[in-house]
């Protein structure tokens, strides 16, 4: 056994990892106890519950309020809590306090794993990785819980701001709202400022990235001083929460209040980083809205972060690719640093893999299931990005869809380049080369 273990790459015991915790919790899921009706739920059921947790989507078949217990609520949190650290870092976390030495093909996994630029310092790293989690999510629960507690008795109402807490900030969007059509997700709290603020910088935080809140943390406001990266994800995560901000407000929100309209604008506009959760029945947003929803899921949140998707670096490097070219430039360059063809190469293979695979899950459960196209590539796009939005579908699907959502889930939330890395054999660099020709683009 630790002679296969040390054959495998990188990306391999990442890929394995996930496997095994989302094995292990569908496994629990389908206990009796885990269930309110006291009878196992179907493995497919399970499966996919696992899946859309450790992957942090939030996709649902089964209304996690009404069909699990608590156990079974608990199984689902923990399962969003080990995705949203991410397994290795969980896994460095138990050695850590058990004062056992981590060795350095393990740091390697864990730069991996979790984006960071170099193996040096890797645990030191981990360390304020799993102090911010921790720190962030008990201010989360304690400020969530000024608001359930009053609405409901005091354990359940503690329950609820732990779970929504974890939930928001690993960007998972379960919820223990129920599915009434009053209660769904957090729609009784679309007018509530207070409550649409703490879900929102949760969601924010938990999607920005660990190494940008560590160039927060040592720079402060010196934003000269922060990496690229990090002056990347800050900027364009501006941009992408303003511009659709602004688009929900003026065109798709007129029957609202000007207070309810602003918040539900801004939340709705927040969720699409992943996050999931909604305030607003999504069945009522026009078509180009939703296709306009479905790309920016795609789009997602920061590399090393609690959120999915291609990632806003792979979007912008490609946006800086492409301007340098019209420019006939001979790289791309973000903030006066040059971007290598390396990256570039990375990022159009991710964003390759993330189209082709938004487009051909959302056709086949369309052909499969006679739905409309732009409901199944709206649930596609939820599916890969690891978003957790839902027009409704996912629950009404035949299990070939289902299976199909949960391929979508685990791949988005795994990675597209280390999916490629765990199943491909990479060939070795050699100085031949094979004979140039040019051929016509464009």
């Amino acid at each position: 056994m630790q002679r296969m273990f040390k054959k495998l790459s990188s990306a391999q015991l990442i890929m394995g990892s996930f496997a095994l915790v989302i094995l292990t919790g569908a496994l629990l899921l389908m206990l009796p106890v885990a269930s309110r009706d006291g009878t196992s739920t179907t493995f497919l059921g399970a499966l996919f519950t696992a899946v859309s947790s450790v992957c942090v989507t939030g996709l649902v078949v089964y209304d996690t309020a009404t069909h699990w217990t608590i156990f079974g609520q608990g199984i689902i949190i923990l399962l969003i809590q080990i995705g949203g650290m991410g397994v290795v870092t969980v896994a460095a976390a138990v050695a850590l306090a058990s004062g056992s030495r981590i060795s350095l093909r393990y740091r390697s996994t864990m730069q991996d794993a979790i984006s960071a630029p170099q193996v040096g310092g890797i645990v030191r790293f981990t360390g304020f990785i799993l102090k911010g989690i921790f720190l962030v999510e008990a201010v989360g629960a304690f400020a969530l819980a000024w608001v359930f507690i009053p609405e409901f008795d005091f354990p359940q109402g503690l329950w609820m701001a732990v779970f929504h807490s974890i939930s928001a900030f690993c960007n998972a969007g379960f919820d223990l709202m129920g599915q009434q059509a009053q209660f769904s997700s957090l729609t009784r709290y679309a007018a509530h400022g207070y409550m649409n603020l703490v879900i929102i910088l949760l969601v924010v935080i938990g999607g920005l990235g660990f190494l940008t809140w560590e160039d927060i943390c040592r720079n402060r406001f010196r934003f000269t001083r922060y990496r690229m990266q990090s002056k990347v994800i800050l900027f364009i995560t501006a941009v992408l929460l303003l511009v659709p901000a602004l688009y929900f407000f003026f065109f798709e929100f007129d029957a609202l209040s000007g207070k309810e309209r602003f918040w539900t604008s801004l939340f709705q506009s927040v969720t699409l980083r992943t996050a999931g959760f909604n305030t607003v029945d999504f069945a009522t947003i026009s078509e180009s809205g939703l296709m306009m929803m479905s790309l920016i899921m795609l789009i997602g949140g920061a590399p090393g972060s609690t959120a999915g998707g291609m990632k806003i670096t792979t979007f912008v490097v490609l946006l800086a690719t492409a301007i340098a070219g019209s420019r006939r430039e001979h790289s791309g360059h973000l903030f006066g640093r040059r971007i290598s063809d390396e990256t570039v190469k990375n990022a159009v293979t991710v964003f390759l893999l993330y189209v082709v695979l938004f487009l051909l899950g959302g056709m086949l459960i369309s052909r499969i299931e006679d739905l409309p196209i732009v409901t199944c590539l709206f649930e596609s796009a939820s599916a890969v990005g690891t978003v957790g939005c839902s027009l409704g579908a996912t629950p009404t699907l035949s299990s070939a869809s289902r299976v199909i959502l949960i391929m979508q889930m685990f791949f988005g939330r795994v990675g597209g380049l280390t999916m490629v890395y765990a199943t491909l054999t990479a060939n070795k660099d050699t100085l031949s080369r094979l004979p140039l020709e040019n051929i016509s683009v464009g």
